[in-house]
């Protein structure tokens, strides 16, 4: 047999094999993990010997469809859901909806009362307000689930590396949110956007920074929770290194309260995006964002009472949407009602 052939055989032995210790982790993995679902009942004194089909019972729901189950009986999570749909379709097909663009200006036609022609009115340039108002709705999406995305990865890394290996690591990136922690939030948000400047990116990455610590805290204590699991101690004994073990094993069984925080920090990001506006931190027209609009709405509060009312009912009923469905998550995630 010649060299090329015996090389060839040994890349063919070591592929197959390398899949072998794969599935051998996995195996052993979800073997651990459904031993913990298992409860035993009344003992008889005999052993019965575990096969398959107890450990992993034939068309079990899953998890998240037991979840949606429960969420889709709350009369109010629904409410909240309709009302962020709504906003995310008016968000998509805005280009359709408005009946004009919001930078559309009519001067002969100032701040004129809700009408036929203009169903919100119009501002003190003569712009459709509910043209403005449907746009607007794009800019608080998108800023609302951006700062929250970023500060979900951030806050997700250092809660993983704090909760999982402990000791001094823990003690300097907890110190470190404590201090962020005991800035109220809008203030420190105010802080980096005054730093910044403003503008539409330094509005995501201000409210975002804010928002960090609350989900750092959120997965140390679930990780901390999960670590000394007997499934942990499976991987860790076929050989799973420890990225693997906090990204297949770990950070899947924290995703219910970083979920639940994730659609209440929407909400609070969406307000706090808003403030800055409002005071000039944030972002400037004519950028149609709600928050700038009622800033620019409160010097003619008297005369215009629309060009504050309609922007303002926008972010009141999203929050109310928001904080709806994030307390139906939160219920319908929560273990304790399982029945």
């Amino acid at each position: 047999m010649s060299p090329h052939n015996d090389d060839n055989g040994l890349m063919d032995k070591g592929t197959p094999q390398k899949a072998k210790e794969l599935t051998r982790e996995d195996a052993v993995v979800k073997n651990y993990q459904s031993q913990t679902e298992i409860h035993s009942g009344p003992g008889t004194g005999q052993e019965k010997k575990m096969d398959v089909k107890t450990i992993v019972p034939p068309k079990r729901k899953s998890q998240w469809a037991e979840v949606w189950k429960r969420l889709i009986k709350n009369k109010a999570a629904i409410v909240g859901m309709l009302i962020i749909v709504t906003l995310m379709l008016t968000a998509i097909f805005a280009d359709y909806i408005a009946p004009v663009h919001y930078e559309t200006q009519d001067l002969e036609n100032v701040r004129v009362a809700p009408n036929s022609d203009n169903w919100f009115g119009t501002d003190n340039f003569g712009r459709d307000i509910f043209s403005r108002v449907v746009y607007g709705s794009r800019i608080s999406i998108m800023v609302g689930f951006i700062a929250v995305g970023v500060a979900m990865v951030v806050g997700g890394i250092l809660g993983s590396i704090s909760g999982y290996y402990s000791g001094r690591i823990d003690n300097v990136i907890m110190r470190l949110m404590d201090v962020l922690l005991a800035i109220p939030g809008i203030l420190l948000a105010i802080a980096i956007a005054a730093a910044l400047g403003p503008g539409l990116v330094n509005v995501m990455i201000a409210v975002g920074i804010a928002s960090i610590p609350r989900y750092a805290r959120i997965v140390r204590a679930s990780v901390l929770s999960l670590r000394d699991q007997e499934f942990v101690e499976a991987a860790k004994a076929v050989g799973a290194n420890d990225f693997r073990i906090i990204t297949k094993y770990i950070l899947p069984n924290c995703m219910a309260p970083i979920i639940v925080q994730g659609t209440l920090g929407v909400a609070e990001a969406i307000l706090s995006a808003a403030g800055l506006s409002f005071i000039g931190l944030g972002i400037q027209p004519p950028t149609p964002e709600w928050g700038a609009m009622l800033s620019t709405a409160r010097i003619y509060i008297r005369d215009a009472w629309w060009m504050a009312i309609f922007p303002g009912l926008a972010i009141m009923f999203t929050i109310f949407g928001l904080n709806l469905l994030g307390d139906g998550l939160r219920d319908a995630l929560d273990p304790r009602l399982k029945g």
